[in-house]
């Protein structure tokens, strides 16, 4: 009888061996075992706001993520690989957004990362004092929806149609050089071109500062991978506030890290970003949540400059374009 019972017993080990395979892969089927997470890779350009990125990847609070940055030489690559869906996240201005979101890209905004206040401006030669100096002369912009809109609002500011001045379409890597060969009069151009050319003589005849709340930058994620992989958005903006809080800190320490990419002295970097607010985590919940964002009113104003200027060609659901699910994770 025992010998009779220990040859069933080993038939039916030898059958559980072969099932195991199909057992395990049924397993992994159903969801028995965690998917791998996911890369975000997220596009930049160099600007002052999106240096906290940069920092917490030097802290290494994304070494157990598969988080990438990707630095592009100006916004229009930055939206090239978002539309060709080379990355899934982008730092980008909102009306840069706008643009996006008309095409049906979904991108959703995830985190206010800074108002310029300041930082964006139209910068001059030595011998333009005001505005109204820029009749006829040579603007250099780049072709971007924040090139324009900037452009647009300072000429509405000097009371100057856009017919009577010429339009010199630069990218940003070129505004500094083609300024100091006296390619152009003046360029709308951004941190760290700025205090660059404002060290080197030129005048600054206009800066995001006289249009307050409306020169925003944005952190968007594809809604695809916003719903496939919402731990890694979570770990990324995690490493954000954490290191808002080191530079908070150690502003020496921390500047001293951010401002590799721009090549100013500790002094001269830390003076560019007070031209920025960098909203804190509740200031960004109230920017993006609720039944009436903070962020809408300015949303809809901008909307209306650039519908009214043909630099937007249909409106865009603005209710849409928020997900604060991971913001409000950070607060539980």
């Amino acid at each position: 009888m025992r010998n009779s019972s220990s040859d069933r017993q080993r038939h039916r080990w030898q059958q559980f061996k072969f099932r195991l395979p199909l057992i395990l892969y049924l397993c992994l089927e159903a969801g028995c075992s965690p998917a791998p997470p996911e890369p975000l890779r997220i596009g930049t350009n160099v600007w002052l706001g999106y240096e906290p990125l940069y920092l917490a990847r030097e802290l290494g609070y994304y070494d157990k993520q598969p988080i990438h940055l990707v630095e592009h030489a100006a916004a229009t690559e930055v939206i090239r690989a978002f539309r060709n869906g080379t990355i899934e996240a982008a730092a980008l201005t909102l009306d840069e957004v706008l643009l996006l979101a008309q095409h049906d890209q979904k991108p959703r905004i995830v985190l206010v990362m800074d108002f310029s206040n300041g930082g964006d401006a139209l910068i001059a030669q030595p011998e333009l004092s005001e505005l109204e100096d820029l009749r006829g002369r040579r603007i250099g912009v780049e072709s971007t929806a924040l090139g324009a809109y900037m452009l647009r609002r300072t000429l509405d500011h000097a009371g100057i149609d856009h017919t009577d001045i010429q339009v010199v379409s630069l990218p940003v890597d070129k505004h500094e050089r083609a300024f100091l060969n006296r390619q152009v009069d003046a360029v709308v151009t951004f941190e760290p071109v700025r205090s660059k050319l404002l060290k080197q003589g030129a005048v600054e005849l206009f800066d995001s500062s006289r249009i307050p709340g409306e020169i925003i930058d944005v952190l968007v994620v594809r809604q695809a991978y916003l719903e496939r992989q919402p731990h890694v958005v979570d770990a990324m903006l995690d490493g954000w506030f954490k290191a808002l809080a080191y530079h908070e800190s150690e502003p020496a320490t921390s500047a001293a890290i951010m401002a590799r990419r721009h090549d100013p002295s500790v002094e001269e970097f830390l003076d560019a970003l007070a031209t920025l607010h960098i909203p804190s985590l509740q200031e960004n919940i109230q920017q993006l949540s609720g039944p009436a964002p903070a962020l809408d009113k300015t949303a809809k104003l901008l909307q209306g400059v650039m519908l009214e200027h043909n630099l937007q060609d249909n409106p865009v659901a603005l209710d849409s374009l928020y997900d604060t699910r991971s913001l409000e994770t950070l607060t539980e």
